[in-house]
């Protein structure tokens, strides 16, 4: 599989440089993903501008990685601007997978997500602590 990543604190930028996520891609690229997973990241965003086809395997790994970032608290997203490509994934029931158009609105994706997870947190710890109270005088 040919291409270049692109680490920072919130998350990893995979640029795949390939016409097709099929054959042996699909298989380096959840290895890849798992080895991201070890090295603490959650949010993986994978370019796949120049992806023309993609196969069951493709549909699988994607499928696999989106769920293992869910359940990491994170996000994957698949940056694509091909029509094709974006109906092909949306035809193959990947819930709760993110598409955008460009990988600047991937990385605005990805700290929107984290704020959310912030929010939740927040709310969980009042939920937690015993929330907030509505109390009344007593004389």
């Amino acid at each position: 599989m040919k291409y270049t990543i692109e680490k920072t604190e919130r998350y990893a930028l995979i640029r795949l440089a390939e016409s097709a996520f099929e054959g042996d891609v699909p298989a380096t690229f959840e290895t890849l993903s798992r080895n991201l997973f070890r090295e603490g990241y959650s949010n993986i965003i994978l370019d796949m501008a120049t992806i023309e086809t993609i196969d069951q395997a493709g549909f699988s790994t994607i499928r696999k990685i989106n769920r293992q970032c869910t359940n990491e608290i994170g996000l994957l997203v698949v940056v694509t601007k091909s029509d094709e490509l974006i109906e092909t994934l949306d035809s193959a029931n990947l819930s709760d997978l993110t598409i955008l158009p460009t990988v600047e609105e991937g990385i605005d994706a990805v700290f929107m997500n984290e704020l959310e997870n912030d929010f939740r947190s927040e709310d969980d710890d009042e939920y937690d602590a015993g929330g907030t109270t509505i109390g009344r005088d007593e004389p």
